[in-house]
C-alpha cells in the first residue's frame, strides 16, 4: 500500500526508559507535552523545575544551577507590577509575597537537584536561538516577565556559542551523574515574530548545535521537529494559532516516543495505568451496587499493579475510589 506522506524514521534507542528510570525534562514544547504524558502515566519525572525555558543558553544556566543545587536568595529576585520573580524562571513562580516566591523556587530546585543526581534520562528541548540579555549586566534571561523592552538587548545565539556552552554543561552533568543518558530535541513550534525565514534560521542554528553535540559528546536526538514538519505538515495538526501542535499531533509524537524509548512491557503497563486514571474520572450512573463493584474492581487492579511495581503512586486515584465506595455504602 502506497503511503501519501513522508515517514520520519527514528533510530531506536538501545537504552530504554522504564518505570524504574528516573527522568528529568527541561525546555519548551516537547519537554512540556511529553513530560506531562509521562507524569500522567506515573513515571518518576522532574518536569521543568524552572518552568518553560525556550533559549538554549538560559536552559544551560539553569541546569548548571540545578547541578550545584545552590538555593536562591532574596537579593536575586526582582519586583515588577507587585510581583516578585526570578529572571531564571517562568512566570508560574511569580508571587506577591517574596517568601512564597523564593520558597517555591527553592523547593523545585532541590527536587530537581535530587532527581538529576539519580536520573537515568535527561531530555532537553531547545525552542529558539533568539534570546534576551539584560543591558545592565549582560545576563541572559529565561523570561522577561513583561519588564520594559528598553532594559533588554535582543540577540540570536550562533551555533558555536550554543555548542560550546552545552558541551561544558554535558561534561559537568556526566561528572555529577555518570549513568545519565542525554537526549536533545528541537521544538517544532514556529516563532514567527521575525518572519518565516528568520524562524528557519533560528531552528537551523539549534539543529546544527545539537548535531555537533551528538557527534562530539555522544548525546542523542529525538526528531520531534521533523515528525511535526514532515509527517504532520497539514494545518489540521495545529491549534488555531497555526503554530502550536494540537492534541492529535502531540498524541502522535507521544506514540513515536514510546515506540522508540519504551519496551513492549513498559507500554503494556502504560495501558493499565491509563485505564485506572481514566476510570478515576468516571462515575457509574446506576445504583449503589454498581458503584461499589466499580470502585472495588479498580482498587483491586491498583493493588495488583503495585505488587509488581510498588513505586507507582496511585494515592489520588485510591482516594477517589475509596470515597466512591463510602458514598454508596
Amino acid at each position: 500500500m502506497e503511503l501519501f506522506r513522508t515517514v520520519v524514521k527514528c533510530i531506536e534507542s538501545p537504552e530504554k526508559v522504564g518505570y524504574d528510570s528516573p527522568i528529568v525534562m527541561l525546555g519548551s514544547c516537547f519537554a512540556e507535552n511529553i513530560g506531562n504524558k509521562l507524569q500522567q502515566h506515573k513515571f518518576d519525572i522532574a518536569l521543568n523545575p524552572f518552568g518553560i525555558v525556550y533559549h538554549p543558553i538560559a536552559a544551560a544556566q539553569n541546569l548548571g544551577r540545578m547541578i550545584a543545587g545552590k538555593p536562591y536568595v532574596e537579593n536575586e529576585l526582582q519586583k515588577y507590577h507587585e510581583l516578585w520573580f526570578s529572571f531564571d524562571h517562568h512566570g508560574r513562580f511569580s508571587h506577591p509575597d517574596i517568601s512564597v516566591c523564593i520558597q517555591q523556587i527553592n523547593d523545585e530546585l532541590l527536587q530537581g537537584h535530587r532527581q538529576l543526581a539519580k536520573a537515568k534520562w535527561l531530555f532537553i528541548t531547545f525552542g529558539t536561538a533568539w534570546g534576551y540579555r539584560l543591558k545592565n549586566n549582560g545576563r541572559i534571561v529565561a523570561n522577561c516577565h513583561k519588564y520594559p523592552a528598553t532594559d533588554f538587548e535582543r540577540f540570536k545565539a550562533d551555533v558555536d556559542e550554543i555548542y560550546e556552552i552545552w558541551l561544558d554543561i554535558v561534561q559537568k552533568i556526566r561528572i555529577f551523574n555518570p549513568d545519565i543518558n542525554i537526549i536533545f530535541t528541537v521544538s517544532p513550534i514556529r516563532h514567527l515574530r521575525d518572519g518565516a525565514h528568520e524562524n528557519q534560521l533560528s531552528k537551523s542554528t539549534l539543529l546544527l548545535a545539537v548535531d555537533y553535540l551528538n557527534k562530539k559528546a555522544g548525546t542523542g536526538y529525538f526528531p520531534a521537529y521533523e515528525i511535526m514538519l514532515d509527517e504532520l505538515r497539514d494545518y489540521r495538526f495545529y491549534n488555531e494559532d497555526m503554530t502550536h501542535p494540537n492534541a492529535q499531533a502531540i498524541h502522535y509524537i507521544w506514540q513515536c516516543f514510546c515506540e522508540n524509548y519504551l519496551t513492549t512491557g513498559t507500554r503494556n503497563v502504560i495501558k493499565e495505568v491509563e485505564g485506572i486514571v481514566k476510570a478515576s474520572c468516571h462515575r457509574p450512573l446506576h445504583g449503589t451496587s454498581e458503584c461499589q463493584t466499580f470502585a472495588s474492581n479498580y482498587l483491586s487492579k491498583i493493588k495488583q499493579l503495585q505488587q509488581q511495581m510498588p513505586h507507582l503512586d496511585f494515592t489520588q486515584e485510591m482516594k477517589l475510589f475509596e470515597k466512591l465506595k463510602e458514598i454508596n455504602n
